[in-house]
């Protein structure tokens, strides 16, 4: 089974996808962290993320690896036989994740391995083109959304990101990502046809998972 959950930053869809992968015993599959990995490496080797061959010249020696995590069922991100997952959630790679995600050779990097895995396991994956061009034939597709103000917020309380940031500066790097992700020419963020679309403004993470549990239920 292939469930597909997209939308735009800070609109909830890990943490659902997560509850929902344990409740159904799926496994869960966070491909932004596939995309964070790579951005924190960048910048840790000092390659500037502005400079598409250069990316494309160091994915050559990157091995990217993902495997589940007996203790707690979740997948581990590994660059190069390092795990990584502690270091994925900072401000500076928030920044420039969208830029690294747009280049088309870290994207069909990500998207091989998200296939594979998808090919594996019974898997649910959230991201921003799982429905449209990671898994067009998904089971079922669902797009998460949220106001602008509720993301934010969402975002300054989410531990793992700790963002100590003014709660109007968050509002405008959202702003800035959902421009950046719905207008790039490379897997822009979009609703696919077939998705169900879910606007969780006013909704708990118990209202968001019941429903999405109920629409699988019923397949």
């Amino acid at each position: 089974m292939k469930i597909a959950v997209d939308g735009p930053a800070g609109a909830g869809k890990s943490t659902v996808a997560k509850i929902v992968a344990e409740k159904m015993d799926l496994l869960y599959i966070d491909t932004g962290a596939m995309y964070r990995a790579v951005t924190f490496d960048l910048i840790k080797k000092h390659i500037s993320l502005n400079d598409e061959s250069g990316v494309e010249r160091y994915l050559k020696n990157l091995d990217l690896s993902m495997k589940r995590n007996r203790s707690t069922g979740e997948m581990d991100i590994f660059i190069n036989g390092t795990k990584v997952n502690d270091h994925l959630r900072t401000k500076i790679v928030d920044q420039n994740v969208s830029l690294v995600s747009s280049y088309r050779c870290v994207r069909e990097l990500c998207v091989d391995l998200q296939k594979k895995l998808g090919e594996e396991y019974d898997v649910i994956l959230d991201g921003r083109d799982i429905g449209t061009v990671v898994f067009p034939d998904a089971d079922i597709k669902f797009y998460i959304d949220a106001s602008v103000e509720e993301r934010a917020r969402r975002r300054k309380d989410d531990k793992k990101h700790q963002d100590t940031r003014p709660m109007e500066e968050i509002k405008q790097d959202i702003i800035r990502r959902d421009e950046f992700d719905s207008n790039r020419k490379l897997s822009p963020l979009k609703k696919a046809d077939d998705a169900i679309y879910l606007d969780t403004s006013e909704m708990n993470i118990e209202q968001v998972v019941d429903f999405i549990m109920a629409r699988i239920r019923n397949l």
